[in-house]
């Protein structure tokens, strides 16, 4: 498990650069302003972000719910990004 969590955080540091320039170009395509683009780019970013994903996946195995599991993600996706750096 730590293993792929690790393999995960390596993804994650690679493509978080690349995904913020994404969203963004979409969200320009798109001619989104305001609240509007906001939504849009941090929708945008958490799905292209697999350390997300993987916390999710995590949290799910676990069977966490409601606030547990919101604040399990929450710290797997820090530390995912505090490893990345």
């Amino acid at each position: 498990m730590k293993k792929l969590i690790g393999l995960l955080l390596v993804a994650f540091a690679a493509t978080a650069v690349h995904a913020a320039d994404d969203c963004a170009a979409r969200a320009a395509e798109k001619k989104l302003a305001g609240a509007a683009k906001n939504s849009f780019m941090k929708k945008c970013q958490e799905d292209a972000n697999p350390g997300t994903a993987a916390c999710e996946a995590t949290a799910k195995e676990k069977k966490l719910a409601g606030a547990a599991k919101n604040s399990f993600v929450k710290k797997c996706v820090a530390d995912a990004q505090a490893a990345a750096k």
